[in-house]
């Protein structure tokens, strides 16, 4: 894996690191493939519980495409008539992004600084966002001319209501972390000195929870979003006898009977 994207995985959290602080830590290719390894490897592995997704630096979470690698492979596209600078959405941010909403476990973002583009997108795909108090947000599309991508389309009219979304997206522009915050957009807004310790305590508290219960919570809201009242209600029996029939349900029962900390194994 990349030098620009660090994975560590410790007591059943995986812990992704985009590391281009020089770069305000933009997605050229290298990153983008690292990136997407490291999702797709924490979403599988049954020893990780609680996925973090995080950045180095403090200015910038991502900003999104790298536009100096971008410019450059126009023009090489221009000359071959190759057509292949925008294959990245197929090969990179849509299997980024396919990653961590479907991963059977929480994904938290912790957003030191910009998000902007498909940083953007990557901290949307999130389940829950810590983010510093001198973060902000940005869609950044039109901006460049171009459309929603690495899921935004999806995901933000989900956490912010589709009139909302179509004025971010139309209207490109800085969110602060106080207005993502009453958007929907951040869950909890921090120093931003105690970002990453504060990120990190959320994940590790996810990833000594009851997993399976995690992934059917994520499964039911994202059905619940686009499906009739009737089929939820049939998700959701159907959810809850897979939770129940997990090693951890019977755990919390007995704690909750012996009033001790329920001490959950994942499964």
């Amino acid at each position: 894996m990349a030098d620009t994207v660090l994975y560590e995985v410790s007591d059943g959290l995986a812990t992704i690191t985009l590391n281009r602080p020089e770069a305000m830590n933009a997605l050229n290719i290298a990153t983008k493939v690292a990136l997407r390894d490291a999702a797709q490897q924490a979403a599988a592995d049954p020893d990780v519980r609680a996925i973090l997704l995080t950045a180095a630096g403090d200015r910038a979470f991502c900003v999104g495409q790298d536009l100096k690698e971008h410019i450059t492979l126009l023009a090489s596209d221009r000359e071959t008539g190759g057509g292949q600078t925008m294959t990245t959405v197929r090969e990179h941010y849509n299997p980024i992004v396919r990653a961590l909403v479907s991963a059977p476990k929480p994904v938290v973002a912790g957003v030191n600084g910009v998000a902007a583009g498909a940083g953007f997108g990557f901290a949307l795909a999130a389940d829950y966002r810590v983010v510093a108090d001198t973060a902000a947000f940005n869609t950044s599309f039109a901006g460049v001319a171009l459309t929603a991508d690495s899921g935004v389309s999806w995901t933000l009219p989900r956490v912010v209501g589709p009139g909302r979304a179509a004025d971010l997206l139309f209207f490109p522009r800085s969110i602060s972390a106080q207005d993502a915050y009453e958007l929907g957009i951040a869950n909890k807004v921090v120093p931003a000195a105690e970002l990453r310790a504060e990120a990190e305590k959320v994940a590790r508290a996810l990833a000594t929870g009851p997993t399976v219960a995690y992934a059917a919570l994520k499964e039911a809201v994202s059905f619940g979003l686009d499906h009739s009242l009737d089929e939820t209600l049939d998700k959701e029996d159907e959810l809850q006898t897979r939770a129940g029939a997990s090693e951890d349900h019977a755990i919390a029962v007995q704690a909750f009977v012996n009033k001790e900390k329920p001490k959950y194994l994942g499964r």
